[in-house]
């Protein structure tokens, strides 16, 4: 598969790659993708070998993966840090080569026994591509792998947009992650990476390199006004700060708009199956969206996101699937509708029905995180033989609250904000994070 458009620095000087305090040349890069290309076929990785990468946004990684696209190989992408959890992925994957990067970007080879191939790898493998498997989160049982054409993803990078200073935040194994790498080297900026992703650090990063770009979740914005960590540096760079890959509190949302009030604050949205559109925040402190661009189309059909993408995947490895007859993909998401923009209430899967009432979780979160005490916060459902459903809320406090007088405290201000079938019934205070460590809230299922 030819990439050239995603790297035409060649012999440019210019810094592509901030990685482990240490800049890398466009040259270096392309070099480098030139010594894996030759050093992975040694390794007898041949054209369309399914491979496992797993890695993070290190040199080495991002050469092999480049070197990986060119050879038409299916690209299995994970988490280095996640590596002890990943051998039933491996198996759905059925890679034949597992690839290691480790966090000194040291490589490892490993050779897999491959299985009967799958007809989706059947049919990447008839065409002149790469392909690329990316695994759903699994919070709602055994994660589904999606597998695409890697050239539909790619050709959005043809054309040419500003690279901003950007954080690659989000994960190796995220499409979001790799979007994020592939949108700046396509447009000549510099990928910074990240190995600790708490508030303190990235705040550190963004002063010391002037960092305009912040892509990252609602779970880390909130820990990051909490921590007060956006007081001890200059955060002046900042133009834009996205978010995404789950709901958004409106008090958190009200809070950033406050503090930043000269940073656009953006919504984004994307996922696995498809892809990551293009967006256009209503305003600054508004959850409503309009989303679509290039090679995209919305619809909503009895009140779920539907959407129908040139990038969408062929399908699933593991689960049947997901598209209506006429290929429109159901995302799962129900929304409400305000002329062309969309407001995204939560999954239809996670709201809670209460004697026949609609709860969604979001909702509630927000109104209990306007609590000062309140770290965070996850709102669930629990089976109830009368009701069908209660609602349930697991809550993270701060060390200087009363304990004993906090359920009280959240019961209260609930029934100021909300209606009585939407307040918790029952409260359990956590200690430990609420959060996984890519800084997305874990849903409690019962």
């Amino acid at each position: 598969m030819n990439i050239e458009f995603l790297l035409k620095k060649r012999n440019s000087k210019k810094y592509g790659l901030l990685w482990n305090n240490q800049f890398y040349t466009y040259k270096y890069i392309v070099d480098n993708i030139e010594y894996w290309s030759k050093q992975i076929k040694f390794e007898n990785v041949k054209n369309k070998s399914i491979v496992g990468l797993s890695g993070d946004f290190s040199p080495n990684a991002i050469a092999i993966l480049f070197s990986l696209i060119k050879l038409d190989c299916i690209i299995v992408p994970f988490n280095y840090s996640e590596k002890d959890k990943n051998n039933s992925k491996y198996k759905i994957a059925n890679i034949e080569f597992l690839i290691e990067i480790d966090q000194k970007d040291h490589v490892t080879f490993q050779k897999n026994t491959k299985l009967k191939n799958h007809e989706l790898y059947d049919s990447l493998i008839k065409s002149n591509t790469a392909g690329l498997v990316m695994f759903t989160s699994g919070t709602s049982g055994v994660p589904k792998a999606a597998v695409h054409d890697l050239a539909k993803l790619l050709d959005k990078f043809r054309y040419k947009r500003k690279a901003l200073r950007t954080i690659n935040f989000l994960l190796f194994d995220h499409w979001g992650g790799l979007n994020t790498m592939f949108h700046i080297l396509s447009n000549g900026g510099v990928v910074i990476t990240i190995k600790d992703r708490r508030p303190e650090s990235i705040c550190k990063l963004i002063e010391l390199h002037k960092i305009e770009l912040l892509p990252t979740s609602p779970t880390f914005i909130n820990l990051m006004l909490l921590s007060g960590s956006y007081k001890r540096y200059d955060l002046g760079s900042l133009k834009i700060i996205s978010y995404g890959t789950e709901p958004m509190p409106e008090n958190t949302l009200r809070k950033l708009n406050k503090i930043f009030p000269q940073v656009k604050i953006q919504q984004t949205y994307g996922l696995i199956e498809l892809g990551v559109l293009r967006s256009k925040s209503e305003k600054n402190d508004s959850l409503w969206v309009k989303i679509g661009g290039e090679g995209y189309k919305t619809r909503i059909i009895d009140g779920i996101l539907q959407i129908h993408a040139q990038s969408a995947m062929l399908g699933y490895l593991n689960a049947p699937s997901p598209f209506t007859e006429d290929g429109w993909f159901i995302t799962g998401d129900e929304v409400l509708q305000k002329g062309d923009y969309i407001k995204i209430l939560g999954r239809r899967s996670e709201i809670i029905n209460v004697g026949g009432e609609k709860v969604y979780p979001a909702e509630v979160e927000s109104v209990i995180q306007e609590l000062d005490f309140v770290i965070d916060v996850e709102v669930h459902a629990e089976k109830n033989m009368i009701l069908g459903n209660i609602v349930c809320a697991k809550v993270k406090i701060d060390n200087q609250s009363d304990i004993n007088d906090v359920e009280g405290k959240i019961k209260s201000y609930c029934r100021s904000k909300l209606e009585a079938f939407k307040i918790p019934i029952k409260l359990k205070l956590v200690e430990q994070n609420i959060h996984s460590f890519r800084f997305k809230k874990i849903r409690t299922h019962s």
